[in-house]
């Protein structure tokens, strides 16, 4: 079981707690950002990196009102403070590889707090590109485990154009190229019931972790995504149970 898939399942527990503290909102206001900056514009029928956003802020229950505001925000039609992707890198106790994606609107302050968690947690924020060789971007949809045995899902997963299917004990995940995401997310919709489904940093190597090194590295991921600039954060660690 790969590092970035326990992280995963992690996250996808503490989603409850992150609503309670509004955190998902601010995440989702971020996606739409970034969609909108990268995907080419406010339109989600030309957009698809948008209209994933859209739907996973609606998910969340975030009101439409607040959607267009997103929107309108991130195209210029409302003025606000201008936001930057930014990514930073580097290695976590026992070595293993961290790669962060964050949108903030005053780097120094997010570099200082992403520079913080590390320290605080023994790891060290490196330079641009030490990492992010160790990764692959890849599209990742979770469904439920009651979508099917794996070779039901492993049909549907090639009939929608996916590339492959992990089994997580309590979930099956699908893999696909970014540049396909979109269509194997919709050709999978109506047929199964879709958990989550993002563009994640796969790493190509595992490092594995225990003890304490594995308690730091857990406290360091959760530090860092707490953050509120931070958007992902993606490991190579391989913590034992």
């Amino acid at each position: 079981m790969s590092g970035h898939s326990k992280w995963s399942k992690i996250k996808r527990a503490k989603g409850a707690n992150d609503a309670k503290k509004g955190k998902v909102f601010t995440r989702c206001i971020h996606e739409i950002t970034v969609a909108v900056r990268e995907g080419g514009g406010g339109d989600p029928d030309a957009n698809a990196r948008l209209r994933i956003a859209i739907d996973k802020a609606r998910g969340a229950n975030m009101p439409g009102d607040n959607i267009e505001r997103a929107i309108k925000r991130a195209t210029g039609e409302i003025k606000g403070a201008e936001q930057v992707e930014i990514s930073y890198e580097g290695y976590g106790p026992g070595g293993a590889a961290v790669y962060v994606e964050a949108l903030t609107d005053n780097k120094n302050r997010t570099a200082g707090e992403v520079r913080h968690a590390f320290s605080k947690c023994g790891g060290s924020l490196g330079t641009s590109g030490c990492v992010a060789w160790m990764f692959k971007k890849k599209g990742v949809i979770v469904l439920e485990r009651s979508a099917g045995s794996e070779e039901q899902v492993m049909d549907l997963a090639l009939e929608a154009g996916g590339d492959d299917v992990s089994d997580e004990g309590d979930c099956w995940e699908i893999t696909c190229e970014p540049t396909r995401f979109h269509e194997v997310r919709s050709a999978l919709e109506g047929k199964v019931k879709i958990t989550d489904a993002e563009i994640q940093m796969i790493p190509d190597t595992e490092q594995a972790l225990s003890g304490k090194e594995g308690e730091q590295m857990l406290r360091l991921m959760d530090m860092l995504d707490d953050l509120d600039d931070v958007l992902n954060v993606f490991t190579n660690a391989d913590v034992a149970e």
